[in-house]
């Protein structure tokens, strides 16, 4: 990190623009030591598990870092990639791809990079890079369409901490969610549209969220209500009657009460109420990870088909797809042109500085 007195700054720099997009997080490798690393950055968050830290550590530490690492690492091994895991691979992509469009749109000036919240690539070590490239505006974008403190507001914790180490802090604009942005709607619409051209429809639409404990509800976060708004908006756009889909959340941990309905229960009961098939989509998820392709695309699909269930089958996140990128630069759009158009270098600056130096050297 860039501390007070150290930074790789020219008063010369020209000024430009930043779009920092994040995500969750990912362990460095699929094995238990490198779990251990991430469930220990993931869990210690109080914004993640909010309850007094006294106890809660020594749970962490006393049980919860000696048996989850090596199971978590089994079911990460199930869904790894050469080239990483499939969040980290995703998110590069869904970078990459809207870096190209930015940039088509608004040239060099525009630095696009991505980073998440638990693990690597860190926040703070994209932010050096970013602000030692110039940026002085930046835009940073959690891909959580639905806010909830313990993701969304999590984020801001980790910029915020960032910026008291630095001198020159940039402009920030923080999208703190885009649950029911029409272009963000759009492409979930697209995407179980594509689905259903190739594979037909189900007797269930399943839209399932991530789970958050019931009382973070009571307490004021909103999440539950967008996310229910999210599921109205995708209706409507899919001209879906009552009853032929249903809301659900997953990933609920520990033994206190989450939002409910759950998706797990849900599934092993939909085959005793005469539902024989289902297709599951994940809106709160921006790219497909562990939650989906092993939660849900095999967990949860072995306990529909156990139950009675005949036909299961997870339409995958949006990911890159065009429709998505699409949505996203247009979030973007509308943030970056609030601001003016950044000049293209500051060689007076550079100038006067180095005036002043030549003044106090002459002494």
């Amino acid at each position: 990190m860039a501390y007070l007195g150290k930074h790789n700054f020219s008063h010369r720099q020209a000024d430009k623009l930043g779009v920092l997009v994040t995500n969750l997080g990912t362990p460095d490798a699929p094995d238990a030591p490198a779990l251990r690393r991430y469930l220990r950055e993931f869990l210690s968050d109080p914004r993640v598990v909010e309850i007094p830290r006294l106890i809660w550590l020594v749970i962490l530490h006393g049980i919860i870092l000696r048996v989850r690492p090596k199971r978590s690492a089994e079911a990460y091994a199930s869904v790894w990639r050469e080239d990483g895991s499939p969040l980290l691979v995703n998110t590069r992509a869904q970078c990459q791809a809207l870096r190209e469009r930015l940039q088509a749109r608004y040239g060099e000036q525009v630095v696009v990079d991505f980073a998440m919240r638990y693990g690597n690539p860190a926040i703070s070590s994209v932010v050096d890079g970013m602000l030692d490239a110039g940026v002085r505006r930046l835009i940073v974008l959690p891909l959580y369409p639905q806010y909830s403190g313990s993701t969304t507001a999590s984020t801001f914790d980790a910029l915020a901490k960032d910026f008291t180490q630095r001198r020159w802090l940039p402009h920030l604009h923080f999208i703190g969610n885009y649950h029911d942005e029409p272009a963000y709607i759009s492409a979930l619409a697209e995407s179980v549209r594509a689905h259903w051209e190739e594979h037909g429809r189900a007797d269930l639409l399943l839209l399932s969220y991530h789970g958050v404990p019931r009382r973070y509800l009571d307490q004021g976060d909103p999440y539950h209500c967008q996310c229910h708004a999210t599921t109205r908006l995708l209706a409507q756009a899919l001209d879906l009657p009552e009853g032929s889909y249903r809301t659900t959340f997953q990933s609920r941990f520990g033994k206190a009460e989450w939002l409910k309905p759950y998706t797990d229960a849900t599934l092993k009961s939909l085959p005793g109420e005469g539902i024989k098939s289902v297709q599951v989509v994940c809106p709160g998820f921006a790219a497909d990870c562990l939650e989906t392709l092993e939660e849900i695309a095999v967990e949860n699909r072995d306990y529909f088909l156990g139950s009675g269930g005949e036909r299961f089958e997870y339409i995958p996140a949006l990911n890159a797809r065009e429709a998505h990128i699409g949505a996203l630069e247009a979030l973007v759009v509308r943030h970056l042109d609030t601001w003016p158009q950044t000049a293209g270098d500051n060689s007076e600056r550079e100038q006067r500085y180095h005036a002043l130096k030549g003044k106090e050297e002459s002494r």
